[in-house]
């Protein structure tokens, strides 16, 4: 059922008395469209408001950075920020850029490819909006390593950083870079950031 947030600030965190399937996870988030919704893996969901025009306008930059680079390396499948992936711990987590190497895509069902695809993304990229903690980020940085990201990005243009997040090291925080390289599983890309900064 459509939501109204009016008097309350996301991001929310709801318990269902029952844990939602991914029929009714997708059903809700498709009746409430204007809110990111994502589960937990204890089933709790969360749900968090619209991005602003400048925080809109940063995620489609990168996100679209991103998509003209795999378009042309044609390795891999990118996702949209509305797309939810299950995870390996039982989570069901929405990047704001999600990529994976064709050979995974393509070892999936046409039933699991119209649900949430049943694994993790070899590469995500998360961008933080005013209404994003830094703690909540980091946190989901974490998560995404834990079910088996190769490699994340923390895009914060508020701050003006990038924290490069690999399995088994500790996060590399870029302050203020010109341009940001990517290595395996994505080498080859580079995320021209000075037009983030640019436009905060």
């Amino acid at each position: 059922m459509p939501l109204n947030l009016d008097s309350l600030a996301p991001p929310i965190s709801l318990r269902p008395a029952v844990s939602l399937s991914d029929e009714e996870l997708m059903r809700f988030s498709a009746e409430n469209k204007g809110y990111k919704i994502e589960r937990n893996n204890r089933g709790d969901i969360t749900i968090m408001s619209p991005v602003g025009g400048i925080g809109s306008a940063h995620e489609e930059y990168v996100s679209g950075e991103f998509y003209i680079w795999t378009k042309h390396d044609g390795t891999g499948k990118t996702f949209s920020p509305s797309g939810g992936f299950n995870l390996p711990d039982g989570s069901c987590l929405s990047p704001d850029v999600a990529w994976m190497t064709l050979d995974r895509w393509n070892s999936l069902t046409i039933k699991q490819q119209t649900g949430f695809p049943p694994l993790c993304p070899d590469f995500v990229i998360e961008v933080r909006s005013a209404s994003d903690s830094c703690a909540m980020l980091e946190s989901k940085m974490q998560l995404w390593l834990d079910n088996g990201a190769q490699l994340a990005w923390l895009v914060d243009p508020i701050d003006a950083y990038v924290a490069i997040y690999r399995p088994n090291l500790a996060p590399q925080k870029l302050i203020n870079p010109q341009i940001v390289v990517a290595t395996v599983p994505v080498e080859g890309f580079t995320l021209d950031c000075t037009q983030l900064w640019a436009a905060s």
